[in-house]
């Protein structure tokens, strides 16, 4: 009984003991990395625009076939500003990482 107490009480000592591992300290992007970051979500808020645009022209062109035109203008209502957004957060995200970047590359040059 004894012997079991003892062991008990080491590997609880032996887990009480152990330390968790230090967090790695995050790494910073470069500005390479930020500037190309940015271009490419300039480039997905395009590419999501032109979805969006793709996707209310096309059903606003088949509710004009099936004669729902008050249909198909909402439909290209929505494309529109589903473009519009989807173009906006792209462009607003992307160059806020180019100036993050562009910022990052001038502190190395002075």
């Amino acid at each position: 009984m004894n012997l079991k107490l003892i062991f008990a009480g080491i590997a609880v000592a032996g887990v009480m003991g152990a330390q968790a591992p230090s967090p790695t300290p995050a790494r910073s992007s470069s500005a390479k990395h930020d500037v190309g970051s940015g271009a490419g979500d300039i480039g997905k808020g395009a590419a999501k625009g032109v979805s969006s645009a793709a996707k209310g022209t096309g059903k606003a062109a088949v509710d004009l076939a099936t004669l729902h035109p008050i249909d198909a203008a909402a439909d290209a209502g929505r494309g529109a500003v589903a473009t519009g957004k989807n173009l906006g957060v792209g462009t607003v995200k992307g160059s806020a990482k180019i100036l993050k970047g562009t910022g990052k590359a001038l502190k190395h040059l002075f």
